[in-house]
């Protein structure tokens, strides 16, 4: 028997994927076919994990050898923020997302208010584990940059410090200087893209640093094509002894398309693993870029490189943002867990048929709380209950099809409340 209460729901959440990429497409984006490359980043994932790389973050991040506390509290406990001084920037880079922050060219021209930003900060969270400071670039104004981690370190005394820098800027001078106003950790924003005279300025940059950080990394968008050129920079990082490099997923940020376009580059799909309207501004993941950084990482691993490495995707950016959201309310949503790999709030759900087999199942067993919507007709029940529903079914011998949704704690104008993002079949 047909389930068309379960084919209704997976077909409204199909919908909402499948208009965002017709939406987007309409605007001249180029998406590759749903799902390409999906079994070979499977498959490169699954010889990462079996020579002994940590799967983070429910596989948005995969680290080896060292690991910056700031990625570590991107989406820990005590929290990670990060602040600009000026949006201003002696660069032009084409993927540059920073056009799409709020208010980008009134900071553009007057600096961004980061004073009242460490202020609102200390009051939400005093426990405040990292602190950043990015651009912009923050090497255009050493006195901004140094004001600013003085008084982050006065109101966050024991929080890790990190600067995000292309580089080249970086003097003798400006290093001792943020040095001194407790600067932990320097990362390096390599380009590409860049000419190769300034990237041997970059590398000398590096080679400064490490005679005043405690730690040096470096930051950079793996992009579809540079393998060759990665590996040879991958080199140069190490034999430099930087500390490690965080390998980013590249995005597209929503603007400047023609520049991707001509270089024949085409963004994922699905562009999300969870369909969401995410925060985080970097864009979308661009096909190809996740399967070179999982080579590359294989690569490194059989080279014997000792720089750590960390792959950190776009859906790892989202997973901070869903933490936050999500983490703070759970203990009061007896209904829903906390799902502490990609912190999304799930419960589990019946529909149309279903529902009369598991319910009596459910009750004998004390489950309380169930929730029933008409409407959907479908039963939500607490996922530690599933094992109950192994093996039941409908009265024609039909196994039933037990659901995990998804939900997301928004707060708004209007209130609180819970948005369901998706629907995935549950194990049982």
């Amino acid at each position: 028997m047909e389930n068309t209460a379960l084919n209704r729901a997976r077909a409204e959440y199909a919908k909402v994927e499948e208009r965002y990429v017709a939406s987007l497409a309409e605007k001249g984006l180029r998406f590759t076919e749903r799902g390409a490359g999906a079994e070979e980043r499977r498959a490169l994932r699954a010889q990462l994990a079996e020579r002994g790389v940590a799967v983070r973050n429910a596989g948005a991040s995969l680290a080896v050898g060292h690991l910056s506390p700031a990625c570590v509290e991107c989406t820990g406990e005590n929290g990670s923020e990060t602040f600009s001084t000026t949006f201003k920037c002696h660069r032009d880079c084409y993927f540059c997302f920073n056009k799409n922050q709020p208010d980008y060219e009134k900071f553009f021209r007057a600096g961004c208010p980061w004073e009242e930003g460490l202020a609102r900060c200390r009051r939400e969270n005093g426990a405040l584990g990292c602190i950043g400071l990015t651009g912009g670039e923050p090497l255009l104004d050493v006195d901004d940059s140094v004001a600013f981690l003085r008084r982050a370190r006065e109101l966050f005394p024991m929080a890790h410090m990190r600067m995000y820098t292309s580089g080249d800027l970086l003097t003798a001078e400006a290093a001792a200087n943020l040095r001194d106003a407790g600067l932990d950790e320097i990362r390096f924003s390599v380009k590409d893209d860049d000419a190769p005279e300034m990237q041997r300025k970059v590398l000398a940059a590096m080679r400064l640093a490490k005679d005043y950080f405690p730690s040096v990394m470096v930051e950079m968008p793996v992009v579809p094509g540079a393998e060759d050129h990665m590996k040879a920079l991958l080199r140069e990082f190490d034999a430099i002894g930087v500390d490690g490099i965080n390998l980013l997923e590249f995005c597209f940020p929503f603007c400047n398309w023609p520049e991707f376009a001509k270089r024949g580059l085409k963004l994922k799909n699905p562009p999300f693993e969870v369909m969401y309207d995410y925060g985080y501004s970097g864009g979308l993941a661009v096909a190809g870029s996740e399967e070179l950084i999982l080579r590359l990482m294989l690569w490194a691993l059989d080279e014997g490189l000792r720089l750590g490495m960390h792959y950190c995707s776009l859906e790892n950016k989202h997973r901070s943002e869903v933490r936050i959201k999500n983490e703070r309310v759970a203990e009061g949503l007896p209904l829903f867990v906390f799902d502490e790999g990609d912190f999304f709030l799930k419960v589990g759900k019946v529909f149309g048929p279903d529902v009369d087999v598991a319910r009596p199942a459910l009750e004998a067993a004390g489950c309380g709380g169930l929730r029933e919507d008409e409407g959907e007709q479908s039963l939500a029940f607490p996922l530690r209950y599933a094992p109950l529903l192994a093996g039941l079914r409908r009265l024609d011998g039909t196994v039933i099809e037990p659901q995990t949704c998804y939900f997301v704690y928004e707060t708004d104008d209007e209130g609180a409340y819970l948005v369901d993002v998706a629907l995935e079949p549950l194990a049982v």
